[in-house]
């Protein structure tokens, strides 16, 4: 079974671009959704192996969304890739602080973001 993904981005054309790179990698796509409430809707109903989470989101921020989903146990296992036009050393540190596991700088490549998919070890 491939890893699955939850992949949350207000802008629709980053959701398509991220969803054409998880499909690349050989993972399984399982939401695609426009806002943080819903991403951490999407996180506690299917436990994803990863949930790639813009920072900058309505409703919850992708920040706020990987602190709620490390205070729930049931979903320990999750990675989180934040995407962010500000992945300086403050930005990178309060992602991490909040729960991030990876950072991945907008604007990308859907082809670079798929290489990374498929050779990150930790999500499979």
């Amino acid at each position: 079974m491939s890893p699955t993904v939850i992949v949350a981005d207000d802008d629709q054309d980053i959701r398509t671009l991220v969803s054409i790179a998880v499909n690349r990698a050989g993972l399984e796509l399982v939401a695609s959704v426009a806002d943080g409430a819903l991403a951490l809707e999407a996180i506690l109903e299917h436990h994803p192996d990863l949930a790639i989470l813009d920072v900058s989101m309505p409703e919850m921020t992708g920040l706020e969304v990987c602190r709620a989903a490390r205070a729930d146990a049931s979903v320990g296992d999750l990675r989180i890739l934040l995407l962010s036009a500000s992945v300086d050393e403050e930005s990178q540190s309060i992602g991490i602080e909040a729960g991030a596991d990876y950072f991945f700088a907008k604007p990308f490549s859907p082809r670079e973001l798929a290489t990374w998919l498929s050779v990150g070890k930790e999500v499979r």
